[in-house]
């Protein structure tokens, strides 16, 4: 059987692993980067199979699990981390998971969810979400400090309330969860906020990134994340 999890290598110590045997809609990507003290992951998935041991770890170095935001297809697998960090804003929420925060019972009934089980006896219709609560809540300005770099958090709502983005200030590496991506932006949920999203918008034209990485689709050049962040301002996302 084919593996779960597809990597690829975006750059030295940066790796993004998806699941392309689930459908486009729900297919996040989940970055890991390796840093000097400890390791990044950027999302975990679905949760439809183990995530911990397809990461290129170092034996003996923490890796902390950051949620982007609590919907299904980015905390699948947070459980499966000890340190399960994420944001403020839905924090609670993290220690039950419910279907009004997650969305996991829109995959439940969602016709074609995979293309191929992952395992057998697997049954979409029980879908369901493992309980993680967090070890760190993220609120905007704080930092996650590798060792030999730092990401500042930023609250970019819109997609959802409780979206962040993570932003290396010196180097310009820019993991943006679902505040942008190629595709087509998703504002349309019912916690979703147009309004919300047009603001975190502008603020993203004003970032100083030099590699996006979204959670969905292909990285993004600063040219690509601004004609993105216009599309959408004008009204044409």
């Amino acid at each position: 059987m084919p593996p779960w999890f597809v990597k690829r290598e975006l750059a030295a110590g940066l790796t993004v692993l998806t699941e392309p045997a689930v459908h486009g809609f729900f297919c996040a990507n989940l970055y890991f980067l390796q840093g000097r003290d400890r390791d990044l992951l950027v999302d975990t998935g679905m949760g439809l199979a183990p995530l911990a041991g397809e990461l290129p770890v170092t034996p003996g170095k923490p890796v902390v699990a950051v949620a982007t935001h609590i919907h299904l297809d980015h905390v699948g697998s947070l459980h499966e981390f000890a340190e399960r960090w994420g944001p403020a804003v839905s924090a609670d929420a993290f220690a039950t998971m419910p279907d009004e925060s997650t969305y996991a019972d829109m995959f439940r009934t969602f016709a074609g969810g995979v293309e191929r089980l992952p395992y057998e006896g697997w049954d979409q219709s029980s879908y369901s979400l493992r309980s993680a609560p967090l070890t760190r809540r993220l609120s905007e300005g704080d930092t996650i400090d590798l060792g030999d770099r730092r990401f500042k958090v930023l609250s970019l709502p819109g997609h959802s309330p409780d979206s962040i983005g993570l932003l290396d200030e010196t180097d310009g590496l820019f993991f943006s969860g679902d505040a942008i991506y190629p595709g087509g932006l998703i504002d349309d949920l019912p916690d979703s906020d147009p309004d919300a999203y047009r603001e975190t918008m502008r603020r993203i034209l004003d970032l100083p990134v030099r590699i996006a990485h979204g959670g969905h689709g292909e990285s993004m050049t600063p040219a690509e994340m601004a004609g993105i962040a216009r599309t959408y301002l004008d009204g044409d996302s």
